[in-house]
């Protein structure tokens, strides 16, 4: 099969089939069955279908055309595969499908997928060392453009140099992304059939008081959930499938109101409206930034388009973002364009002047050195780090963390699906995506960001006990990981623990939601021996909470499916440490993650469901849910353990997959130019046995000591973490109100846009109302004399007169209407008469005649 034509083609299916299902249950949903029962049957179904659609553009197309080569390929292609890195190879479809624009670009692209440098052999055995070092040269070269399929399904409008169109950028990350999405979203809408069963009928919310003091009744909103989320997976795959920046803005944006939509399902419960509001203003100001980026490359790069865009013969017309940046005359590196440096000099001459005099006398002293300096850096960080804002108020990075939680206030299925699976997601999927955009400082800032978020939003959650929040906090320490993991340098990692933690975070949400439909509360310390009531939830979260603290043998390749991508987060970090020792807390914010989310996560399984029932009530009503929700928990609870395995009899598996999309230019060890002593080591190097040994004993060891403090405490009953709490009063308090986040950003951002607020209404009411209600008072004033003298006197005086002469005239008139014949018949004859003899005397005196003499004159 075609991958150029067919590729895009099911993809858009996959894509369009959601949003098929979404217009259908908003015209007709409230009539499909009993309170829109079959609209779950029918969003089921579509994204099922797209699910279809995605494994068949995967296993059907990409992979018997664009096949993973193993460790024997390797050594064969090695010459090869050198020769032809950086080579663009541009297939060009000159057809037309269904009215479709299609043109398709592919890129041939060098990697190294053999098992001395494969990103998940990470645990590879010490005598493979000797393997890699045979290979050591070509592990440091860089890397060009990926194998891709870009272009067009339709242009939305063209104005001069601007067009904004619907296209497509395919490589194996986004079919990779869809096959992830679709089967997580179809176990999520599966499971939600069963969760939400509440609402086919009419709901009574235990959580709203009416003012008569009884319980809110209302309709049932079965199949408005199942519409939301149709249009929330629609949007979702629209960023994935996205061929421009501008396109993944408008799906971006689409993924937020959904987002909002979900969160205050409930609408009627005030924490519910305030949580959906606090997540669409706070991702507000995130996408501010992201504005002033994509401005930032819009003015200097003149494109959007991820991708380059070819014409019918195959001949590029318009580079995209990433070739612009990475040239193959510069070894793809990143370097601004002579436009993006224009651009700045306009901005700022002076500065850019001395820049590039500064560069010139660099190069000059030595060819070989790097830039120490170049133009156009700045405005290529400026348009990175806006663009990252966008992902940090997605992603819930600090210092824009705070919504997430409070998004917890949505039913259990949204948390599984769009705040831990994919939405949050997407700022790390965008970050990876624009990767080759980022400067070595823009990633620095990027990993400073992760390492802050991961720390702070994992010791929030020791404290916590509400369990949805245990897993929204630990969520987005995991994001943190992610990009911390990216700003390192270790694309693949971020990119795998990105897929990994979206199977056994989905995992876990779904199990807490198991457990919410069972007891009837979120709160864990009215838990407790919930393991003999729900067997499967309880064994299938402990596989979530097994595969999330990475736990496997250390120094090999058995473990669960974190033990390979979080540990070469940690691999990654030590590789940067060890060329950046300035920034040694980069190195050991994960470990140091490690131990703390072993041990919340272990406290947040051993409260629910080991030791003694807290609660005697909720425990004898708890019950294990039914099978429409707990067989989505068992698919989900072996990916969660197998997905960072290869495929038994293949060399298919999550990283080898992810190579192939490796970014133009990012595989070779970088160096700053604003921060000249930086550097962004190449990923493969932390694969050396001297780096992953220490790597994966530190991770081990604060792992299992984490694990290890959660059993004392909570299974083994050594210590009371009542006493703890009172012992550590001070510590307790201050994470268990956040941090003060909420408090601080009330007292400096809330308070005072209030206190302006209620300062602008006072102005607006004290002096400008003040003004207008004055100027109506004088007007309405000045409209009553002018009412009393000149339209009563004059105007009035004048009509009323001419109507009393009228009036009068009349009434004259009137008295000559006699209403007798005989007079009017004599009036008649007089009259004629009359005439007779004036006609008579005028011709006999001869004026006629005269009168005709003088007209003839």
């Amino acid at each position: 099969m075609d991958p150029a034509s067919n590729l895009p083609m099911l993809l858009m299916g996959a894509w369009l089939v959601p949003l098929v299902s979404f217009v259908l249950i908003l015209f007709f949903g409230k009539h499909m069955g009993s309170h829109g029962k079959y609209a779950g049957h029918l969003a089921t179904l579509a994204i099922v279908t797209s699910a279809v659609l995605s494994f068949t553009a995967m296993f059907g197309v990409w992979l018997p055309s664009h096949p993973l080569p193993g460790a024997a390929h390797h050594g064969e292609e090695h010459d090869g595969e050198h020769a032809e890195e950086g080579g663009n190879l541009h297939v060009s479809l000159g057809t037309s499908t269904a009215g479709l624009e299609t043109q398709f670009t592919v890129h041939p692209v060098a990697f190294l997928a053999d098992d001395s440098h494969a990103q998940d052999d990470s645990h590879e055995a010490p005598n493979d060392h000797a393997a890699g070092e045979a290979h050591g040269h070509d592990a440091h070269a860089n890397n060009g453009a990926p194998i891709s399929h870009s272009g067009e399904w339709y242009t939305i409008c063209k104005f001069g140099s601007l067009k904004l169109t619907i296209g497509y950028y395919i490589d194996s990350l986004t079919v990779t992304m869809f096959c992830m999405v679709s089967l997580i979203a179809s176990c999520v809408h599966f499971y939600a059939i069963g969760y939400m069963h509440d609402e086919l009928h009419d709901f009574t919310d235990p959580e709203v008081t009416m003012r008569d003091g009884k319980k809110l009744k209302r309709p049932g909103r079965f199949y408005r959930f199942f519409q939301y989320l149709s249009l929330f997976c629609f949007s979702m795959f629209g960023i994935v499938i996205a061929g421009n920046l501008a396109m993944v803005f408008i799906f971006w944006e689409l993924v937020g109101i959904c987002s909002y939509f979900l969160i205050g399902f409930y609408i009627e419960r005030k924490s519910a409206s305030t949580a959906a509001n606090k997540a669409f203003i706070v991702n507000r100001v995130g996408d501010f930034g992201m504005l002033i980026g994509m401005m930032a490359l819009w003015s200097s790069l003149g494109t959007f388009n991820f991708g380059d865009t070819t014409d019918a013969e195959g001949k590029i017309v318009e580079r995209g973002m990433f070739s612009q940046l990475h040239t193959e005359e510069n070894g793809y590196r990143l370097q601004p364009t002579e436009s993006m440096i224009a651009e700045e000099k306009r901005m700022c001459p002076a500065h850019s002047d001395s820049i590039i005099e500064s560069s010139a006398e660099s190069a000059s002293s030595d060819v070989h050195a790097p830039p120490k300096n170049t133009a156009g850096q700045w405005l290529l960080f400026i348009g990175g780090v806006g663009v990252f804002c966008g992902c940090v108020g997605k992603s819930a990075q600090f210092p824009l963390h705070v919504w997430l939680p409070d998004a917890m206030e949505g039913p259990t299925p949204v948390s599984a699906l769009v705040h831990s699976a994919t939405m949050v997601a997407a700022g790390v999927y965008l970050v990876g995506r624009f990767f080759p955009v980022f400067t070595p400082e823009a990633l620095l800032v990027i990993a400073y960001i992760g390492c802050i978020t991961l720390l702070i939003a994992a010791t929030i959650a020791i404290t916590a006990t509400d369990i949805k929040r245990v897993l929204a906090y630990s969520t987005v320490s995991q994001l943190g990981y992610m990009m911390l993991s990216l700003g390192l340098g270790g694309w693949v990692a971020g990119m795998f623990h990105l897929i990994t933690h979206a199977f056994f975070k989905g995992l876990l949400f779904m199990c807490s939601g198991s457990v919410i439909h069972g007891v009837h509360t979120n709160d864990m310390t009215e838990m407790g021996g919930l393991r003999k009531k729900m067997p499967i939830t309880a064994y299938t979260m402990l596989a979530g909470c097994l595969a999330i603290i990475g736990a496997g043998i250390p120094l090999s390749t058995i473990g669960f499916s974190g033990y390979y991508s979080k540990d070469a987060i940690i691999e990654q970090a030590f590789s940067f440490g060890s060329q950046n020792p300035g920034h040694v807390i980069l190195q050991w914010a994960p470990v140091v993650g490690a131990f703390i989310t072993a041990f919340y996560m272990f406290r947040l399984w051993y409260m629910t469901f080991a030791g003694e029932p807290r609660n005697q009530h909720r425990y004898d009503h708890a019950h294990e849910s039914p099978k429409v929700m707990t067989v989505p928990l068992v698919v989900l609870a072996v990916f969660a353990i197998g997905i960072g395995w290869t495929l038994p009899g293949t060399n298919l598996k999550v990283t080898n997959l992810l190579e192939q999309s490796r970014p133009i230019g990012t595989l070779a060890t970088s160096q700053g130019t604003l921060l000249p002593d930086l550097v962004i080591p190449d990923e493969h190097l932390s694969h050396e046995w001297e780096i992953k040994k220490p790597a994966g004993i530190a991770a081990f060891s604060t792992a299992a000591m984490g694990l290890l403090l959660a059993t004392i405490i909570y299974l083994w009953k050594k210590l009371n973490p009542d006493e703890l709490k009172q012992s550590f009063k001070p510590v307790h308090g201050f994470l268990w109100n956040k941090w003060w986040f909420d408090e601080i950003y009330g007292a400096l951002i809330i308070a005072p846009t209030m206190l302006l607020a209620r300062l602008v209404s006072r102005f607006d009411l004290g002096i400008i109302d003040a003004i207008l209600h004055g100027s109506a008072a004088v007007c309405k004033g000045l409209s009553k004399v002018v009412y009393a003298v000149f339209d009563r006197t004059v105007v009035d005086g004048m009509v009323d007169g001419i109507a009393g002469v009228t009036w009068d005239l009349g009434l004259g008139l009137r008295k000559i209407q006699t209403g007798s014949l005989r007079q009017y018949i004599m009036f008649i004859v007089i009259g004629t008469v009359v005439l007779f003899i004036a006609i008579s005397v005028v011709q006999n005196t001869g004026l006629v005649g005269s009168l005709g003499t003088d007209l003839t004159n």
